[in-house]
């Protein structure tokens, strides 16, 4: 039985230490370019997601002031 044990707990520490390297490895490889890059990226669709926002508002409220005979 004890040798079930050690064997069970020498195979966690070894996944654990292979876990913990590939994330290590992985965190060095990521570079400050591609976190300006994803950046560059949300802020270019948050502005187009603003700018169609804001045009259909626009159109919403040119449609109303047609319908109403203006303000």
């Amino acid at each position: 039985m004890t040798t079930v044990l050690v064997t069970l707990a020498v195979v966690a520490l070894v996944v654990g230490a292979a876990v913990a390297y590939v994330s290590w490895r992985d965190r060095q490889r990521s570079t400050p370019d591609e976190d300006r890059v994803a950046g560059r990226d949300a802020r270019t669709r948050q502005l187009r997601y603003e700018g169609e926002r804001h045009g259909v508002q626009g159109d919403a409220v040119q449609r109303a002031q047609r319908e109403n005979g203006g303000y």
